[in-house]
């Protein structure tokens, strides 16, 4: 099946009812009863370890991906923690220097337990290969990056981690799986914020970890995820699943509306530079084209000529386009990214991050024009 089919039809296949409703219902009971044998039917015992929404859900993911199995966690950190927390004491681990909950993760929490790590810019391929050490086991890289909008190849990184005997994580968020296949390029998982476009409308906190295999690494992140506890609610799978069934359709006019914007503050006289691999101006973009199919996604950045003060009254100006943080949601929304990243983590002070939406091309474009004139 083709994957808008595939989005709207994934992850029934545990009956409930036998008048299935078209429908998922919310399954909201936290235990549920023993057969007469003491077995549980479809394997549902309690709602940490199982719940027929999330069920429904991680079997709609691994579909979109491709992948064999996936895990629902409560947001994409705790997902992101999983994987860190699969890992042995010593390993070593090489990350995209991207979003910043990713690399303090990875500081703040997992050094202290033994988990060493080199954050840097994966897009530089020479200086990744020199990163590798006899204890690099994982490779976590996140392309497009946020909000840099670095692009990573990643079937060439692929074939690094392999060599090294690593297993190559994509934080796919960004793009998608409507625009990047990344098990087809050597993936072995694939992480979302689930928060993101996935759910697609900003009411939803999630994330996910889809792997290419049911394997014994696998295996230990499922048990993380039910023992640790961090699963999201049946409410929380419900709203992931509903949004889910639309992402092909919002992500594809997300990106036609990234692609139209950045194209125009390309060329605006008060705009320094835009950031989107979908224009041919920027640096991975023969890369993107080859690793991204049929659109670059939603997210992109721009510099305004000037500093700090200069951005800021930017996105003070917008009237349409709301000031806030995340991304993937359905509405339009621009944040000035060095206010709310850790001091010197490197972003420029004239940088703002853009998520559109799915709002008229001619609105944001008059918005984008008005607010620029303001300075």
């Amino acid at each position: 099946m083709r994957f808008e089919t595939i989005a709207v039809h994934a992850g029934r296949e545990l009956e409930i009812n036998e008048n299935e409703p078209i429908t998922p219902p919310i399954i909201l009971s936290t235990v549920f009863e023993r057969a007469q044998d003491a077995s549980y039917k479809h394997n549902l015992s309690y709602t940490r370890d199982t719940n027929p929404n999330r069920h429904w859900v991680e079997s709609a993911l691994a579909a979109l991906e491709g992948g064999a199995k996936a895990a629902a966690f409560a947001s994409g950190s705790a997902a992101t923690h999983a994987v860190l927390q699969a890992l042995e004491p010593g390993d070593h681990v090489i990350a995209t220097s991207g979003y910043y909950g990713t690399t303090k993760l990875l500081k703040q929490i997992m050094k202290p337990w033994g988990i060493d790590a080199t954050v840097m810019d994966t897009s530089d391929l020479a200086q990744l290969e020199k990163a590798i050490t006899k204890k690099t086991r994982l490779m976590w890289i996140e392309t497009p990056s946020n909000p840099m909008i670095k692009i990573t190849d990643i079937a060439a990184v692929a074939k690094l981690a392999h060599a090294a005997g690593a297993k190559l994580v994509v934080d796919n968020t960004t793009a998608t799986s409507v625009f990047q296949r990344c098990f087809d390029l050597g993936a072995d998982l694939v992480m979302h914020s689930t928060t993101k476009y996935l759910s697609g409308h900003s009411d939803v906190l999630g994330g996910a970890i889809i792997s290419k295999e049911d394997d014994a690494f696998f295996g230990r992140i499922h048990v993380l995820q039910e023992t640790g506890g961090a699963v999201p609610s049946p409410f929380d799978c419900y709203l992931l699943h509903r949004g889910i069934k639309t992402l092909a359709l919002r992500v594809r006019q997300q990106a036609a509306n990234a692609l139209a914007l950045t194209t125009y503050l390309s060329q605006h006289p008060k705009v320094e530079r835009a950031l989107y691999p979908g224009l041919p101006s920027h640096s991975g973009h023969d890369i993107a084209a080859r690793q991204m199919k049929g659109g670059f996604g939603g997210l992109f950045s721009f510099q305004v000529k000037g500093g700090a003060a200069e951005a800021l009254k930017v996105a003070a100006g917008m009237r349409l386009i709301r000031r806030a943080t995340s991304l993937g949601g359905v509405d339009t929304t621009l944040e000035h990214r060095a206010s709310v990243e850790p001091p010197n983590y490197g972003t420029p002070e004239n940088l703002l991050r853009v998520s559109t939406g799915i709002e008229h091309i001619d609105d944001l474009r008059e918005d984008f024009e008005q607010a620029l004139q303001g300075i």
